[in-house]
């Protein structure tokens, strides 16, 4: 009896690839199971990179002929206490540290090396408008006048400026406010880091001076210990008068420094004295 070879093969392949075909969604359901797709249905979320600050526009302006360049900002404006300090930066495009960004972005001890590096290898100057200034101008006129400052003391004039923010500078030469420039302009993200680091070290010296305010912990901002701090000992001469926190504890502690507000609307009555020697002609008016 001669069999048929390849029936005999089939028959005995047939198995294998039943087994195969049944194996194989398990196999992709493990895959789907183990690698699973991020989309609109999971709930997951994406992480967002954030690009850190370059040297980009500054290189554009040597090319330009454009040279030195100076990046400023200021640190400070929202507290309760202390100065603001603003800095100015002029990068040395060959000499320039690695894993400068935007202060708020760096931990402090990250910018305590970052702000040695700096000042080792560039141009660097720093000014300060006190909370004296800060309550006699209005705390945006005090940092623009500080940033000002910080730019004419750079130990060499800048002929251009970029500045963090909507306000330009009333310098010599050309400025460009960039909104969110610390996060953009290599320049001005070294001169947040100068200007957070100095302002830091002065508030951690203010708290030696006045005890019990924290100044060391939250740098003058107004957190619940700070805030707690003014309505049981009252402000000092490094607070920001005219900051609501502060103008509260100042009417509690030293009511006698407010002045009285007066009411537009009261009602003052006003005696008229006419003498008898005047004689009014009724007809005069006719």
């Amino acid at each position: 009896m001669i069999r048929d070879k390849s029936a005999k093969t089939s028959a005995k392949a047939a198995p294998k690839k039943d087994a195969a075909n049944k194996a194989a969604p398990a196999k992709a359901g493990k895959a789907s199971a183990a690698k699973p797709s991020i989309g609109k249905g999971t709930g997951a979320k994406g992480v967002i990179a954030v690009a850190p600050p370059s040297f980009r526009r500054e290189r554009a302006l040597i090319k330009r002929g454009i040279w030195p360049v100076a990046g400023c900002d200021e640190a400070g404006r929202g507290p309760l206490a202390g100065p603001v300090v603003a800095a100015a930066v002029i990068l040395n495009p060959d000499r320039i540290p690695r894993g400068i960004d935007d202060s708020k972005r760096l931990t402090a001890e990250q910018r305590e090396k970052l702000f040695d590096k700096i000042c080792a290898t560039a141009q660097v100057s720093v000014a300060v408008a006190s909370p004296a200034r800060i309550d006699r101008d209005n705390i945006l006129r005090a940092s623009l006048w500080a940033l000002k400052r910080a730019v004419v003391a750079l130990p060499e004039q800048p002929r251009h400026v970029f500045v963090d923010g909507r306000d330009r500078l009333d310098t010599a030469c050309d400025c460009e406010a960039v909104i969110g420039g610390d996060g953009i302009v290599l320049s001005i993200a070294a001169a947040s880091i100068v200007a957070k680091v100095t302002r830091d070290r002065l508030m951690c010296a203010l708290a030696q001076d006045c005890p019990g305010y924290g100044f060391e912990q939250h740098k003058g901002y107004a957190v619940p210990e700070h805030l707690d701090a003014l309505n049981r000992l009252g402000p000092t001469v490094h607070h920001r008068s005219f900051f609501a926190p502060v103008a509260a504890a100042r009417a509690k502690h030293m009511p006698w420094t407010v002045a009285p507000v007066q009411d537009l609307f009261s009602v003052t009555e006003v005696e008229v004295q006419v003498e008898a020697s005047v004689e009014v002609d009724a007809s005069a008016g006719l």
